[in-house]
């Protein structure tokens, strides 16, 4: 069943227990929404509100704003008006599952996890039906395909739409980026794809609160390609090796081609683990 879908039953479910109310809200007093408001708090706090779309949340949430926390709306309101923006209201996981694993997660991923999936993809595509209409084909995982960029190319060029994720060794912090464009390796010293839908991002202890999502800025230099380069975003996010079949050592973050700087500093680091994965939609 649909998020919105489980909504429309609790509202009706609701009506039910109040029968003097009509569903039209625009009918209904001050006292009515607190009467309908009473009647559903124990079921509103277990609706998936952030998996609706923005359509489904301007005709089936927003008439009937009154029965949810201020908090609540407010941030359900900033997710649909910036994409950027993340929410302090405790975001459920989601009641649908999705995997290309038989797993109990949206994505077979062993560095993140559903929240921060969810924040991702809301950034990704607002008007979609709900943030689980996807499906995520794992195309690379370090740890078991290894770290050198000819490892990189063979399994990812030609892909569109990739998210990539990089474990920070020694830390609890997960930096990566979107590639609305296909991966390609070129033999000069680097050529740039050109997007404006690309964008970085770090999360610190998986913890969606202190996320940083930060927009390309210089569109004509949003991915970098390159034979010796992993995944490039700009020169913002820099994984390289000396040579195709090295292993990475030439690995960074710094603000230069996107909006904002995504770690505190710019030193080089090691990755512990990294995935790619497509996103596809789930039809």
């Amino acid at each position: 069943m649909k998020e919105v879908e489980v909504w429309e039953h609790v509202l009706k479910w609701g009506l039910a227990q109040n029968s003097n109310l009509i569903q039209d809200s625009n009918t209904w007093t001050d006292d009515d929404f607190k009467k309908m408001k009473a009647t559903l708090q124990n079921c509103i706090p277990l609706i998936r509100f952030f998996c609706l779309s923005s359509k489904e949340f301007t005709h089936k949430v927003r008439p009937y704003q009154k029965l949810l926390n201020n908090q609540l709306y407010e941030d359900l309101l900033n997710s649909y008006l910036d994409p950027d923006s993340v929410s302090t209201y405790n975001i459920l996981r989601p009641r649908k599952i999705i995997s290309t694993e038989s797993t109990a997660r949206i994505i077979d991923s062993q560095i993140v996890d559903s929240s921060i999936v969810s924040t991702i993809l809301s950034r990704i595509d607002k008007t979609a039906k709900s943030k689980f209409e996807y499906k995520f084909e794992l195309l690379l995982r370090g740890s078991r395909d290894g770290f050198t960029p000819k490892k990189f190319h063979e399994l990812c060029d030609g892909k569109s739409k990739t998210l990539t994720f990089i474990k920070i060794k020694g830390t609890e912090e997960v930096v990566g980026g979107y590639n609305p464009l296909t991966w390609e390796s070129s033999e000069s010293s680097g050529e740039w794809g050109e997007t404006k839908e690309s964008f970085i991002f770090s999360f610190k202890n998986k913890n969606i609160k202190n996320a940083i999502i930060s927009n390309v800025k210089k569109t004509e230099c949003a991915i970098l390609y390159n034979s010796i380069g992993g995944p490039l975003f700009g020169s913002d996010i820099i994984v390289k090796a000396s040579s195709e079949s090295a292993v990475y050592d030439i690995i960074w973050c710094r603000k230069l081609y996107y909006e904002k700087k995504i770690r505190e500093t710019t030193d080089p680091f090691f990755i512990e683990d990294y995935e790619v994965f497509q996103i596809k939609r789930d039809n």
